[in-house]
């Protein structure tokens, strides 16, 4: 009986075990169909790597003024590429691509297993997406045959198409392939299109520093471009690239420390860019939407927001003034024009002149005068009393009125940042009992200082600041209201747009609507959402305050550059740095807001003027064509 059931259970065991393989190899079975199936879902209308060579023409994309008429930039022109052998291309330029781009490049089989643990790894650790995996193989299929899209169904394509590659080419193809197409910004395809524009020099000369310079531009052709004024941002980037040299075994530690100490020398390039600082702020939003690559290829029509009538009187305004006022050490100017009903940028010059050299001459750090630093969207500066008009609104919107009384006088606000604040008035004066109303008119230090800290709150004043657009990290400090914090032209300028909708906030943007290739609109701005950040009334008032003729003419006199005989009803403010570093002239009404800003790119001193005798003339210049301009039947 005992055996009768050793034996049971032996073929009770053996019939499970039996089963069990069976369903493995059903479930493997299963598994190998649906890989096929996968597989030929997502290879059915493959592209082949083996016409790799054959590409079709890429179409540029194409960025127009708000009217469609006006070319401003050609994203890449004529393919300005280079094509040569992967011999004719220095081994510094390979080796620093490769270790920017794919440090196990002649290692894995097209998709790098490891790098994307490492990436995946760095992710979760900062828990933010930082680090990308995308060897250079991926790279060459995704700009050759794909999109940028983020699907899982094209990331697939993507590796399928990169292992079907690498099996079919070697390694220095691929690599050679790859330095002849990718771009490195200013219309240069190809690392050999790119020595000869940014260097004067075949690839096959490239120093150990040049090499890495042009493998940092890979990174993000326009951001880090030697044109856009960020040269620190390239510098970082290139330090990077021969750290890695170094650290993967490319170069010595004598060659990193001689390379560190290359001076990198940009040849001089002019562009068919009209409105540069403003096209190059577009071009880097496109980027950001839709990636370097499909800007390339798939011949966009960007049109913007850009008035080009306003725009070249803007430019030619700052560049005859600026000129005009270099008796005074001033070296630059920027100005920022915004239809504030819609949010509209209308104009924009960053800088006295884009194409014009640097000053002094040759000059390439702690310049007088920087042509390609974008000072209204980049440049932080103290406004000087161009943020009053905000305290004096929060004070309203608390309770107070432009018929209050405030003692101007010598006060003594205690101990700040280490010392007594003691503020001036502009004019060493001191008036005795004033209104808000001319306080804030005439300009006022001391009452505006009392005005801040007494009704409007240092707190609430720098919340209705941040609300309205200014994302400087400004100081919460008494001095404040006297322009103790840096921002920049361009939100200013957008900040003011509160008080010409009657307290309405609406988000300024460049770019109207993008059609693809066909005609057919892919993006299409919607910038019709409002907030109400300011009471109606307490708007109107400061309104009223600044554009009362009467109420500013004792600091400021009759028919001073701040008032417009065919516009009475225009509103401004100035703004003047405590050591003449930066003069501010920003004003509007319902249909326009624009702003000024003068200075120097190093912030070296003018001399002493008040803000409304260069500033606000070109603003009133500008002002005054620019409304008459929109106002034509």
């Amino acid at each position: 009986m005992k055996k009768n059931k050793t034996k049971k259970k032996k073929s009770l065991f053996l019939r499970l075990v039996s089963v069990f393989i069976q369903i493995i190899l059903i479930l493997l079975l299963a598994g190998v169909v649906l890989a096929l199936a996968l597989f030929l879902y997502y290879t059915h209308d493959f592209p082949r790597p083996d016409k790799f060579v054959r590409t079709t023409a890429a179409q540029p994309t194409r960025i127009y003024d708000r009217d469609g008429e006006i070319l401003l930039y050609n994203v890449f022109g004529e393919e300005n590429r280079l094509v040569v052998p992967l011999e004719e291309i220095s081994e510094y330029a390979q080796q620093a691509v490769i270790a920017l781009e794919d440090a196990r490049f002649y290692e894995h089989r097209g998709v790098d297993a490891r790098g994307i643990m490492r990436a995946v790894l760095t992710d979760l650790k900062l828990r933010r997406p930082a680090e990308g995996a995308s060897t250079i193989s991926q790279q060459l299929i995704r700009s050759h045959f794909l999109t940028t899209e983020k699907t899982t169904e094209r990331k697939i394509r993507e590796v399928l198409l990169t292992l079907e590659l690498e099996r079919q080419y070697s390694k220095d193809e691929i690599l050679e392939w790859y330095l002849n197409q990718v771009p490195f910004g200013s219309n240069f395809y190809g690392i050999e299109s790119a020595s000869q524009g940014f260097f004067n020099k075949p690839a096959a000369q490239l120093t150990l520093g040049e090499s890495a310079t042009l493998a940092a531009l890979i990174q993000a052709p326009s951001a880090l471009s030697p044109y856009s004024g960020n040269l620190e941002k390239l510098v970082a980037r290139q330090q990077h690239a021969l750290n890695r040299m170094e650290l993967l075994g490319f170069i010595t530690q004598e060659e990193l420390g001689q390379a560190r100490e290359e001076e990198i020398n940009f040849n001089e390039i002019i562009h068919s860019l009209k409105a540069p600082h403003f096209t190059l702020q577009v071009l880097q939003q496109l980027e950001e939407m839709y990636g370097r690559s499909r800007l390339e290829r798939d011949g966009l029509k960007v049109y913007t927001t850009l008035n080009w009538d306003l725009q070249q009187k803007a430019e030619e305004i700052i560049k005859k003034k600026v000129n005009d006022y270099e008796v005074f050490r001033i070296y630059n100017g920027s100005l920022v024009a915004i239809d504030p009903q819609s949010g509209a940028v209308l104009a924009l010059v960053g800088s006295k002149d884009y194409f014009a050299p640097s000053y002094p001459e040759d000059c390439t750090q702690n310049c007088l005068f920087q042509p390609h630093f974008n000072v209204a969207v980049s440049g932080e500066r103290h406004p000087g009393s161009a943020l009053k008009p905000f305290i004096y609104a929060m004070a309203f919107q608390k309770g107070a009125t432009p018929d209050d009384i405030v003692v101007d006088e010598l006060t003594n606000f205690g101990r700040w940042g280490g010392s007594n604040y003691i503020p001036r008035n502009y004019d060493g004066l001191f008036r005795g009992e004033v209104t808000l109303r001319s306080a804030l008119a005439q300009s006022l230090n001391i009452p505006s200082v009392k005005v801040f800290l007494e009704k409007a709150g240092i707190e609430d004043s720098l919340k209705l600041l941040e609300e309205a657009g200014i994302k400087s990290d400004l100081p919460a400090v008494p001095s404040l209201v006297l322009g103790g914090g840096g921002v920049k032209l361009f939100e200013l300028v957008a900040s003011y747009g509160i008080f010409a909708t009657e307290g309405l906030k609406v988000q300024p943007f460049l770019i109207d609507r993008i059609e693809d290739s066909r005609g057919q609109i892919i993006y299409e701005n919607n910038n019709l959402v409002s907030q109400r950040i300011l009471n109606r009334q307490v708007a109107q008032e400061i309104n009223d305050i600044l554009s009362d003729e009467d109420a500013r003419a004792p600091m400021f006199g009759y028919n001073s550059n701040l008032f417009l005989p065919q516009y009475p009803e225009v509103s401004v403010k100035t703004g003047t740095n405590q050591d003449y570093k930066d003069f501010w002239a920003i004003g509007y009404n319902q249909s326009l807001v624009a702003g000024v800003w003068l200075g120097n790119n190093n912030q070296q001193s003018m001399v002493q003027r008040p803000s409304v005798s260069t500033a606000g003339a070109i603003w009133n210049e500008f002002m005054t064509y620019a409304l008459n301009s929109i106002n034509q039947p």
